[in-house]
């Protein structure tokens, strides 16, 4: 199946509202004791384990400045000297900090004609960072309903909240590879070399599952 029809189901899914209860994300209008920020480290403790054994996935470990591709538990590819944002790496981030969020995403989109010669897309913020920041105070409950409203809306989630957003995997474009090879520089991407992005977007496609931690 080509690329564009992968993405014209996904998005017939996303908008018929099936993506988000599949995932776990069952909305309910209503805010709940339950710790989201504890539930999503466990996730990730668990995230290494492939739904299925021809799942393609990316997994991008931060201490180890590290990005794997899998098919099943089987390594694709592996990239080292990979960057994240200034800020580090959080499992709440907010609008310039310029922190990497943590969690388990979905590509959503491939621009092939990004300054950074590459860029995928991805998710951010989910449903359960939306939670999160309900849970923190970062957002109001309308802010909460708002978030729901936009991605059932457009199919994807909004990017100018107060959690920020276009985040994504990309490359170097022109920049300064000294730079990328000694320094986290993004702005809350996730940055490999130019060769790597290209490599990773052949073997990847909306939908892949990313999971950052």
């Amino acid at each position: 199946m080509d690329k564009f029809s992968r993405r014209h189901i996904i998005r017939m899914i996303l908008g018929a509202g099936l993506l988000l209860p599949s995932l776990g994300w069952a909305y309910t209008g209503t805010n709940t004791n339950t710790s989201s920020d504890v539930q999503l480290s466990e996730l990730l403790r668990q995230a290494d384990t492939p739904a299925s054994a021809n799942e393609v996935w990316v997994l991008i470990e931060d201490q180890q400045s590290l990005l794997t591709v899998y098919r099943g538990n089987a390594e694709l590819a592996r990239f080292y000297d990979v960057r994240i944002g200034r800020g580090g790496s959080k499992l709440q981030r907010v609008m310039g900090d310029r922190a990497t969020p943590q969690g388990e995403f979905h590509v959503n989109r491939f621009n092939f004609n990004s300054k950074f010669d590459i860029f995928i897309g991805l998710d951010y913020p989910t449903p359960r960072h939306a939670r999160m920041a309900l849970e923190s105070g970062l957002y109001t409950q309308q802010d909460y309903d708002s978030y729901f409203d936009y991605y059932r809306l457009h199919s994807s989630p909004p990017q100018e909240t107060v959690l920020g957003g276009y985040i994504g995997i990309h490359g170097i474009g022109e920049g300064d590879e000294n730079i990328h090879r000694n320094f986290n520089w993004t702005n809350g991407c996730v940055a490999v070399s130019n060769q790597e992005i290209q490599e990773l977007a052949s073997l990847i496609d909306v939908g892949t599952r990313v999971v950052i931690r």
